[in-house]
């Protein structure tokens, strides 16, 4: 069985990220979306209430499942029996960021590999962080890029 690991803050969970998943769901048995709880970035969403996100868009996809990624990614992948490790990669800016990551991952550990995912063109410019910037002026405008759970918890943000 091959297990992959799709770590995010995922704060909040977009279409995009949802693409991601189902694309990756073509080449894996499993994919646990482990959700960081990356305070460094300052969530807009508590760490629980990005769970509940991201696990009532999943309940439909039975190769997925969702869990609190606690340490490394590579530590979380190891103890899950994971081999891949899953992240987008929507503009050219991203990819060097990307390749530090998956280089510093490989380097921890060498039989853990990365793959990158493009999402569909709908979702390339799209981001949580423009996500939370156009919903704190008019949350109807994001209808297009996140699911309807997204918009009525941002209504409450």
């Amino acid at each position: 069985m091959k297990i992959a690991i799709y770590p995010g803050t995922f704060d909040p969970i977009t279409l995009g990220h949802l693409d991601i998943l189902k694309r990756a769901g073509k080449l894996f048995d499993k994919i646990i979306m482990a959700v960081a709880p990356n305070n460094s970035k300052n969530p807009m969403f508590s760490l629980e209430e990005r769970m509940r996100l991201v696990r009532e868009n999943i309940s439909g996809l039975p190769f997925a499942s969702a869990e609190v990624l606690e340490g490394l990614t590579v530590d979380f992948a190891k103890k899950h029996n994971a081999t891949i490790i899953i992240r987008g990669l929507r503009v050219v800016s991203d990819f060097e960021f990307e390749y530090q990551l998956a280089q510093m991952n490989r380097h921890l550990e060498g039989d853990i590999e990365t793959v990158l995912l493009m999402p569909s063109k709908q979702y390339f410019f799209t981001s949580s962080t423009i996500i939370k910037q156009v919903a704190y002026y008019d949350e109807s405008r994001i209808a297009s890029f996140v699911p309807p759970n997204v918009i009525e918890a941002l209504k409450k943000q």
